[in-house]
């Protein structure tokens, strides 16, 4: 027998209500080839294309397989940030809801007191990243000698970011019969190091690179001088009516002149990168996720692991300097079988850099004059019906019943007019 949807596979019942809650129905291919294994005990590894359900691949096996009488904890879910750490409890406790199971995310930045108080209390799964959770080993407020599930998540992220010495001592606390996933968007060497070593005759479930582009999604380029990047950012922006963006850029700095220049000209953005704080990071994201925030200005942060839904566009600002990240940005839209749209304005000299993302992709790339209205005009249209005016129009994203859409015009009449410097004593006048 296929499976083909969560409902034929052997979930409790309340597991499936949580998955429905999800509006989740059909499975994606990383699901159907993962979620058996796992539910069997297997160890996995997993490479699979951002946006396509991994969190859900390993959360449902290790919510169905724990027992929520044993108030120990029995499942550990390592991330390399504290943003992927706190989606993912997330994640899993709306899969969980009709359970008995807690979670709790651990992460550094955050209350070490309130963190003991809620173990002390009780968890069966905890979701943390590598430094806040040796912490709490040293202090002795944390005990993994219950653990029957780890999934490494995102293990080639933190490989890049060090975390190697800290995996090995997290699982050297472990007891050695475990379930242990690994889920990665790329496997090279030192992710297969830590497999072989870590792992018992694991069935691997993976992508090629050369897919690792997701197909629904459409993407452009644009050849640009510098000096004009800016102008013909806010072209594209208003040609097309984008709503609700990811815009990346390389450093911090470029991230809050951007962000800066644009609401000068009256758009919506804000920065996102890890010279905020924790609470001002959660901030940022949470009026974005809310949809309080249109423009999300964003370092590479950013990049792997936000799971918003209603991005339409990504666009890099600047290109990325190596040719995965650039496939971790656009992940951030296409998420869950939608479509999406990414644009990456490249200047002069950049060739290089784009060359090297077209080589690890079959997936089409199209090239576009450095003009918005030719992207409007090779852009996939929608039609729509203006929330403002009720006539008929076309928007370059698909349109969601939950959100307003407007026409060119009433887009348009939005924004408010744009106070020059120069008309302030003007108007003293007049």
């Amino acid at each position: 027998m296929q499976i083909q949807c969560f409902e034929d596979l052997p979930l409790s019942r309340e597991i499936l209500n949580g998955i429905e809650d999800l509006g989740f129905s059909n499975l994606f291919p990383i699901q159907a080839q993962a979620i058996v294994p796992l539910l069997e005990g297997k160890d996995i590894i997993g490479q699979a294309q951002t946006g396509t359900g991994k969190t859900a691949t390993f959360s449902i096996p290790m919510v169905q397989s724990l027992n929520p009488n044993s108030k120990t904890i029995q499942g550990l879910v390592l991330e390399p940030t504290r943003e992927l750490a706190i989606q993912t409890a997330e994640h899993i406790s709306r899969i969980c809801k009709y359970t008995n199971l807690k979670v709790l995310p651990i992460y550094g930045g955050a209350s070490l007191r309130r963190q003991i108080r809620a173990l002390e209390r009780g968890i069966h799964i905890v979701v943390a990243t590598p430094g806040r959770i040796i912490d709490h080993l040293k202090r002795r407020t944390l005990n993994l000698a219950s653990v029957k599930i780890v999934v490494l998540d995102e293990a080639d992220r933190m490989l890049d970011m060090g975390f190697r010495e800290d995996l090995e001592y997290i699982l050297s606390k472990i007891p050695a019969n475990r379930q242990t996933s690994l889920f990665s968007a790329t496997i090279d060497q030192s992710v297969m190091n830590i497999c072989h070593r870590y792992m018992k005759k694991p069935e691997k479930i993976l992508v090629s690179k050369d897919e690792i582009a997701l197909t629904q999604m459409t993407q452009y380029y644009m050849i640009v001088n510098s000096k004009d990047k800016f102008e013909i950012l806010c072209n594209i922006i208003d040609d097309n009516s984008i709503e609700r963006a990811i815009l990346f850029c390389r450093t911090r700095r470029r991230t809050n002149i951007l962000s800066r220049k644009l609401r000068e000209r009256r758009y919506d953005a804000k920065p996102l990168h890890g010279g905020l704080t924790q609470p001002q990071r959660d901030f940022v994201v949470n009026s974005f996720r809310k949809g309080k925030l249109e423009f999300l200005v964003a370092t590479d942060i950013a990049a792997r692991g936000l799971d918003i839904q209603g991005i339409t566009h990504i666009i890099n600002y600047d290109i990325p300097l190596d040719a995965l990240v650039y496939f971790h940005r656009i992940g951030r839209t296409a998420r869950m079988g939608l479509d999406g749209t990414a644009i990456t304005l490249v200047s002069y000299g950049e060739m290089s850099e784009l060359n090297r993302i077209k080589a690890l992709t079959k997936t089409q790339i199209e090239e576009l004059e450095g003009h918005s209205k030719t992207y409007r005009k090779n852009l996939k249209q929608y039609n729509a019906v203006c929330t403002e005016c009720g006539n008929k129009c076309e928007v370059p994203f698909k349109p969601d019943p939950n959100r307003p859409v407007y026409c060119k015009k009433c887009w348009a009449r939005q924004r408010p007019p744009i106070i020059r410097a120069s008309d302030i004593g003007r108007r003293q006048y007049e």
